[in-house]
């Protein structure tokens, strides 16, 4: 099944909060990604066939995350319609090439190459 829109969700402690998400909802941890020191800083989690993806960092409210083919076209076009650009582009150790922002709500959006 190929994905391209995905729910994200930050915590201070996300290894805590995937215990919490199995045992209080039910969902399904699939992957755990953890730094050498141990501590998780990314995880995906199952809802049926649904997936949320699991970040470490400061809570900033729900985010949604986006795949798209051609991360630094699409970083351009939002930074010209007035996208606030939150996380520059960057190559992630997992591959990924991203960037984030916020739309003029303030609402946190994230687009990269990751397809879990």
């Amino acid at each position: 099944m190929k994905r391209t829109v995905y729910a994200l969700a930050r915590y201070d402690e996300p290894a805590k909060a995937i215990d919490f998400l199995t045992a209080a909802f039910g969902f399904v941890a699939q992957e755990v990604a953890k730094n050498d020191e141990g501590a998780v800083v990314h995880a995906e989690v199952l809802v049926d066939t649904d997936m949320i993806m699991i970040g470490q960092g400061a809570p900033g409210g729900p985010g949604i995350y986006v795949a798209v083919d051609d991360p630094d076209a699409h970083h351009d076009r939002a930074k010209a319609a007035g996208a606030e650009i939150t996380m520059a582009l960057v190559d992630q150790h997992y591959g990924s090439r991203e960037y984030a922002c916020k739309d003029p709500e303030g609402n946190l959006w994230y687009f990269g190459t990751y397809r879990p």
